[in-house]
């Protein structure tokens, strides 16, 4: 069975606003919740608490799967964030559950392959809306590629474009 992806949209077309009354919750998704989306959970939570923005915000990450489910982040995601004054060394993996889908408003895949899962995850009742992160945060459907069976090198380049990314993300939420 061949999967479809549904359509790309702009950033604009992914409307990103805080809600009056409560908390905008965002998920980051990746494969396996140790690389990718810790870091670009540190990066957003990193961004928002700069601009002010971390008391209107629920931040999270989460991974298709659950094979590293308790554990922290890779070391080398760790060191990368370390390296840039981020700790991301108390984030534990986890996998996306079903009552995410009820409680993130927004929930942010690192590539194709973490839209389709989430897709196919999704229930007919979810309130989430799902993007690729670098299509809701800059209109570029383009994945983040993961860095696992890369060098240290692949990590401080994941977190160059997830840190923009976020750094997008809370100027769109600021309303610029």
């Amino acid at each position: 069975m061949a999967l479809v992806s549904p359509p790309r949209k702009r950033p604009d077309a992914f409307p990103l606003t805080l809600p009056d009354d409560r908390p905008l919750a965002v998920l980051f998704v990746c494969m396996g919740n140790i690389c990718r989306s810790p870091l670009a959970e540190g990066a957003f939570r990193a961004a928002a608490g700069r601009a002010g923005l971390a008391p209107r915000l629920v931040i999270d990450s989460a991974g298709l799967t659950d094979f590293h489910e308790g554990e922290p982040p890779d070391p080398r995601a760790i060191a990368a964030a370390a390296r840039r004054g981020l700790d991301i060394s108390l984030q534990r993996a986890r996998p996306v559950r079903p009552g995410d889908f009820l409680d993130f408003d927004v929930m942010l895949a690192m590539d194709d392959a973490n839209l389709a899962g989430l897709d196919l995850r999704r229930p007919d009742h979810a309130l989430a809306r799902a993007a690729l992160l670098l299509d809701a945060a800059e209109g570029r459907p383009v994945p983040i590629p993961d860095p696992y069976y890369g060098e240290a090198a692949d990590f401080e380049a994941v977190l160059d474009t997830v840190a923009r990314a976020a750094e997008r993300l809370v100027g769109r939420l600021r309303g610029g």
